[in-house]
């Protein structure tokens, strides 16, 4: 891609999973219904306020065993669209395995710029410190997230309460955003592209697993792909882990199926 002599058009289609995937619409409702489902399923630790927003929740899913590990799983939808709500499908994986879950919420561009939602996701990691044992979660977290939660995974991956991530189909390099239809809500300032790109940022040694599909964009691969190889080149732990023939929708699979290709990852993380 060479990105200085693209046009608009180009540059955002670059980025645009849901043209790209022509059946997101109905891939993202069994995921919506399969979640619905589960919280349904499991009522009582949901819509706990770690902060003043109204999306500063979280949705927790404790394991029988209070010092299991916990995977923190953050939604995705570019920092602008979705919610924890909508996401709960995708920890029933390692929920089978007998780990605990959590799903923090946070406030969406352009109500809040990435800087505010980068603090709101470590304010709810420091309200896990807090408050998690209360709640029968007391074991090793593990941050995990797809998507725009995949670029809070990396970001937020230096937070005491975490012990390693996994990232999956994240953006880790925002100067193209600016160029892209995203940056209408997001607005991304010079610093912020500087602060919050996990690929221009000291690297955290912490395990960490970087996982795509391989029929993704070409940015996400590339961003991907970049971020492991910066890491390999520090000796840092965590695989790459190119899921074959998945798309950005497909690829949660992996990690909401008890056998999925991420929930065998996942398990090694703990």
């Amino acid at each position: 891609m060479n990105w200085g002599t693209m046009s608009r058009d180009e540059r955002d289609a670059a980025y645009n999973n849901t043209n790209a995937v022509k059946n997101s619409a109905e891939l993202n409702a069994a995921r919506e219904a399969q979640s619905a489902a589960f919280r349904k399923a499991h009522p009582q630790h949901l819509d706990l306020p770690y902060g003043p927003g109204e999306r500063n929740k979280w949705d927790l899913f404790p394991a029988a065993d209070p010092n299991a590990p916990c995977l923190v799983f953050v939604h995705g939808g570019y920092w602008q669209r979705n919610s924890r709500e909508m996401f709960a499908s995708l920890i029933e994986g390692p929920y089978a395995h007998g780990w605990a879950a959590a799903l923090p919420g946070y406030t969406l561009a352009p109500d809040a710029s990435l800087t505010e939602i980068v603090a709101e996701i470590n304010a709810a990691l420091d309200w896990l410190v807090a408050n998690g044992p209360a709640h029968g979660i007391n074991g090793k977290v593990v941050l995990s997230g797809w998507s725009a939660g995949g670029h809070l995974t990396a970001q937020c991956l230096d937070h005491p309460r975490v012990s390693a991530g996994l990232a999956i189909s994240g953006i880790f390099e925002l100067g193209p955003i600016r160029d892209t239809y995203l940056n209408e809500k997001l607005r991304l300032s010079d610093e912020e592209i500087a602060e919050l790109s996990p690929l221009r940022l000291p690297m955290v040694p912490k395990p960490l697993a970087i996982t795509y599909g391989t029929a993704e964009l070409p940015p996400l691969v590339a961003d991907s792909r970049a971020l492991h190889a910066k890491r390999s080149a520090e000796h840092l732990p965590g695989p790459l882990i190119p899921v074959a023939g998945a798309d950005h929708f497909t690829i949660t699979h992996e990690l909401r199926d008890a056998d999925g290709e991420l929930t065998r990852q996942l398990l090694l993380l703990a």
